[in-house]
């Protein structure tokens, strides 16, 4: 991708986010005419460009922010965790449709709470507000979304859960990464994840990354998955400690009522997130 193409990337981005913010204030109240004018664009444009992005039209992705909505998805699109895993349903869909790869970190080097480990670290643009992305040689290891928490939260959280590590800015270093991860500039070869955290956290993120895109499941399920049937509690703190936001989807967990939850970086970017992602699949299929 050259420079004006990345340029123009990082303008769609910019877009989006304030598209998603608008539609996600004001739901269906706000039109076609009204969204296009605060984004500078003719209304044919806009609805171009939004599509490309999502998948569908900006009413149509209006529909998939509503709680019903996550109510319908917990109806319908329950997935069975073991059924998932045992015939590969998680890699189709356009997330995991990245062709993530990952390792995790052992239990010695989480234990030196990284120490000599250097992080790399950069500020992004992305469909759900501005993203604080960290990664290692090995891969990325955090996404943070500041866009209802601030900066500084984001920033004090990630750092906090490795205080020992050396931290480097260079988002040249993590673009391509970043770029394919929010599906820019997709490549042929798998983004790579770190995952740093203790061995329970670890079977908890590695469980919620078989749930394929546009499909939910509960917090009890993941428990019945990794094998602690009784541990609904401890998953539940390990899916709020995951660390690489959207890309370990712990947004796709929901309560067996169909009620969000809770979501670590607010719960506008949880629904907007779930809504992207059920447009998107919908749009494929």
């Amino acid at each position: 991708m050259d420079s004006a193409e990345q340029q123009s990337q990082g303008y769609h981005f910019h877009v989006m986010r304030r598209a998603l913010e608008l539609i996600d204030a004001h739901g269906p109240s706000v039109s076609l005419e009204e969204l296009a004018a605060e984004m500078n664009m003719s209304p044919a444009h806009f609805q171009r460009v939004f599509s490309r992005w999502v998948g569908v039209s900006p009413k149509r992705y209006q529909q998939y922010l509503t709680l019903e909505h996550a109510k319908a998805l917990l109806q319908n699109r329950f997935t069975t965790l073991h059924t998932a895993h045992s015939t590969g349903l998680s890699g189709g869909g356009r997330l995991h449709d990245l062709f993530l790869r990952w390792e995790a970190m052992s239990p010695g080097e989480f234990a030196r709470k990284g120490d000599g480990l250097v992080i790399y670290w950069g500020w992004f643009d992305s469909p759900f507000g501005p993203a604080l992305v960290m990664g290692t040689e090995k891969g990325l290891c955090g996404i943070a979304f500041s866009a209802e928490t601030g900066e500084t939260h984001a920033w004090e959280d990630l750092t906090a859960r490795w205080p020992e590590a050396s931290y480097v800015e260079d988002d040249e270093r993590l673009r391509p990464w970043v770029m394919n991860a929010f599906g820019a500039n997709p490549a042929d070869e798998p983004t790579p994840l770190f995952l740093i955290g203790a061995p329970f956290q670890i079977k908890v993120w590695e469980a919620l990354m078989n749930v394929p895109s546009g499909h939910v499941t509960t917090y009890s399920e993941i428990a019945e998955f990794i094998g602690h049937p009784k541990a609904v509690r401890a998953v539940g703190t390990a899916v709020g400690r995951n660390p690489i936001s959207y890309l370990i989807p712990c947004h796709r967990a929901l309560r067996k009522s169909g009620a969000l939850g809770g979501y670590h970086w607010g719960l506008p970017v949880k629904r907007g997130i779930l809504a992207w992602e059920a447009a998107r699949r919908d749009a494929e299929v």
